[in-house]
């Protein structure tokens, strides 16, 4: 396999859809390119690729007929996705930051999510809303929100949250395919991870949890960014003889209760870490699906790493300490054995 940074791998997700359906199309601001500063107007026409390059060269590739650049107006973006899907096109519809969504929500939630239920399975709408999440580029409070537990309460919506570029091209891919609407949440800070990943097309079944890390004594939940600092601290309290099983869920929506519940039962003990919200997140849905389900197999409370229930810092050293971190999320498993 190549290694290829999770970058790469959502714009080759992208290239070999486009490539083997002809009715996938791409829908959003900036797709195509940028100013350029003063460079040539061959290198202007597409200097960017959206805010942080991940499109870059699909217009050149494409054209405009399926890389459709449009105005700064995200009601108008999904609107045209949900329509489009509607009438047999597989749109995939950038929203750039997810924390723009309320601009365009009503065309989501209220009309794409229903669209198959309203009309007795006579109408779909296979449409992928793409977009950035997560805090740590210190972009402030209305460019760093984790909206993903919004979406997830929607029914008639799959959420997807990828943590690595192997699972973000598997997972884009199925989501494409998939008739119904996926919000597909890209976090900001994994974008310059490397990994492997195929260079042929393969799918990644949506509700199916990894196992990132094996282990008996404690349970670690954790999605997206926050993947990885659970495997850090999995993997130094391994040092120390603390066996830590991480398990990354990588869709919301539907979520892999089974294998989320399969681990809880064999170590019984449990730390959800979440960057989505302090109140009525993930990690809250979560905790709850374990309390109804599996709480006699529990050897001590559930512990929830969350951010404070306070609007993302613009000052980096606050928004340093307002994201759940390996610190905490060590000190909760220490505590977690401790109880």
């Amino acid at each position: 396999m190549t290694i290829k940074t999770y970058r790469e791998a959502v714009k080759e997700a992208l290239a070999q859809e486009m490539e083997r359906d002809e009715r996938v199309v791409l829908i959003g601001e900036d797709l195509r390119g940028g100013h350029g500063g003063n460079a040539p107007e061959e290198a202007r026409i597409e200097a960017f690729g959206g805010v942080l390059g991940v499109t870059k060269g699909l217009w050149t590739q494409f054209g405009s007929e399926r890389v459709i650049d449009t105005p700064i107006t995200e009601s108008a973006i999904i609107g045209m996705a949900a329509g489009a899907a509607a009438t047999g096109l597989r749109p995939v519809a950038e929203l750039m930051f997810m924390d723009f969504f309320g601009v365009s929500h009503d065309a989501l939630y209220n009309q794409a999510a229903k669209f198959r239920y309203m009309f007795g399975g006579k109408a779909r709408a296979p449409l992928v809303m793409r977009g950035m999440i997560g805090a740590g580029f210190s972009a402030a409070a209305q460019h760093s929100q984790s909206p993903y537990n919004i979406f997830a309460t929607t029914p008639g919506l799959k959420v997807v949250v990828p943590s690595t570029p192997y699972d973000v091209k598997g997972l884009l891919i199925q989501s494409i395919r998939d008739d119904d609407p996926v919000v597909f949440c890209e976090h900001k800070m994994l974008y310059d991870l490397k990994g492997e990943v195929p260079d042929e097309i393969y799918t990644i079944p949506l509700g199916v949890a990894n196992y990132t890390r094996e282990g008996e004594d404690v349970t670690i939940i954790a999605l997206s960014a926050m993947v990885h600092k659970a495997n850090q601290v999995a993997d130094k309290l391994a040092s120390e003889g603390i066996s830590v099983e991480v398990v990354d869920p990588r869709t919301v929506s539907p979520l892999d209760e089974e294998g989320i519940l399969e681990s809880v039962a064999s170590t019984g003990r449990v730390v959800i870490v979440d960057e989505s919200a302090a109140r009525f997140g993930f990690a809250h849905d979560v905790a709850a699906l374990i309390a109804s389900q599996a709480f006699h197999f529990l050897k001590a409370p559930v512990i929830l790493v969350t951010p404070p229930h306070t609007p993302v810092p613009f000052s980096p050293a606050l928004e340093k300490l307002w994201i759940p971190g390996v610190e905490r999320i060590e000190a909760a498993v220490r505590q977690v054995l401790e109880d």
